[in-house]
């Protein structure tokens, strides 16, 4: 059985090579003139293109470095200076509050002065203490 095998094996090989070689001269090939021709006409078409990628890779790049850039140093500057802005605000309200908080404390501290007791010369007390209320109300005796 094998070499029935091996002899369907080099008569399909055979077959192949003779289909191949009828293939070929049925091809219609280029004169040289032809082939000459197409040749320039390709490394033209890459050349061209090449030459067009890199100028607009030059573009680009030249848009990117003077005119993006500078487009985000002023975006950046009106940032900048719209927070600093915003910080002097809250600073002056941040100045505000504690002048209010201070004036507060002050208030706070006249009237836990006038709610506290006398002592007379025998240590007993004259009044009752009484707590101040955290809200600024003053309190009864």
């Amino acid at each position: 059985m094998a070499k029935k095998e091996s002899k369907n094996e080099n008569k399909v090989k055979k077959h192949f090579f003779k289909d191949f070689k009828a293939e070929l001269k049925k091809v219609i090939w280029p004169t040289p003139k032809q082939l000459v021709n197409n040749t320039v006409a390709v490394i033209t078409i890459v050349l061209i293109t090449a030459v067009i990628v890199f100028a607009l890779d030059v573009v680009f790049d030249l848009m990117n470095k003077y005119g993006i850039s500078n487009l985000q140093s002023i975006v950046d500057e009106r940032f900048n200076s719209e927070e600093e802005t915003n910080n002097t605000e809250s600073r002056d309200n941040t100045d505000n509050t504690d002048t209010e908080n201070t004036e507060n404390q002050e208030n706070n501290g006249e009237a836990v002065e006038d709610n506290t007791t006398e002592t007379n010369s025998e240590g007993n007390t004259t009044g009752e203490e009484t707590e101040t209320p955290a809200n600024n109300e003053t309190s009864v005796e």
